[in-house]
């Protein structure tokens, strides 16, 4: 996998309604960057990642993916980004296998869903509807999604939500892994002490702005 770029967040601001979620942030996260995003529920951090997903459109500044526009370029950045959201958007419905296949084929991929099930602690010989599966066992199947392809940006919301202490020290491991590729990390969370593992820098937001920012072992 080629080496991910240097992106670039400039005076980021996105608002709803009134209220600006997040308030001309501006950061720096140079390839292969592991980055935890922190604060209380509001704070402007699920927002700030969905900017980078190009889910959300900002209102003024803007991201750049190296030399492009993350938005104005974000039909061929989007492959190179794999997003855990806090909602994980399964297909209930489906089985678990059907849900990988269904996530490999949209993005043009093949994954092999016997073993990614096994990878992240699921039978694949379970095959009732993704809604009998537990709510760890929801997080751990999304968890398989970003296993599909080889990311140059890896973004996570709340990642150790529902897990018990396997299930997120699982997250730390799959995490790893694909850090070991050169992926750059963006994650959010409540909880620090498990991110802690996985990102070597922190930034702490407040009423969408970063109050704080330095090495994750020095967060206040």
């Amino acid at each position: 996998m080629p080496s991910p770029p240097t992106i670039h967040i400039d005076s980021l601001a996105r608002r709803f309604g009134p209220r600006w979620a997040v308030a001309r942030v501006t950061m720096e996260l140079p390839p292969g960057a592991s980055c935890m995003l922190t604060g209380a529920n509001g704070s402007g951090k699920s927002t700030l990642l969905r900017c980078l997903a190009t889910a959300l459109k900002p209102h003024e500044g803007g991201i750049r993916f190296g030399n492009r526009d993350l938005w104005a370029h974000r039909d061929e950045i989007r492959p190179k980004i794999a997003y855990l959201a806090h909602q994980l958007h399964l297909y209930d419905d489906l089985s678990q296998r059907d849900n990988i296949d269904v996530w490999a084929r949209m993005g043009g991929l093949s994954a092999d869903a016997d073993a990614l099930l096994t990878r992240v602690g699921l039978d694949p010989k379970r095959n009732d509807p993704v809604r009998a599966l537990s709510a760890g066992m929801k997080r751990r199947l999304a968890l398989a999604r970003i296993l599909i392809k080889a990311p140059e940006l890896l973004l996570l919301d709340e990642p150790f939500g529902a897990l018990d202490p396997d299930g997120r020290q699982l997250v730390v491991d799959v995490v790893r892994e694909i850090q070991n590729r050169g992926t750059t990390l963006v994650l959010a969370t409540h909880l620090p002490t498990s991110a802690i593992h996985i990102c070597d820098r922190a930034v702490v937001m407040e009423a969408g702005q970063i109050i704080w920012h330095g090495p994750s072992g020095d967060l206040p």
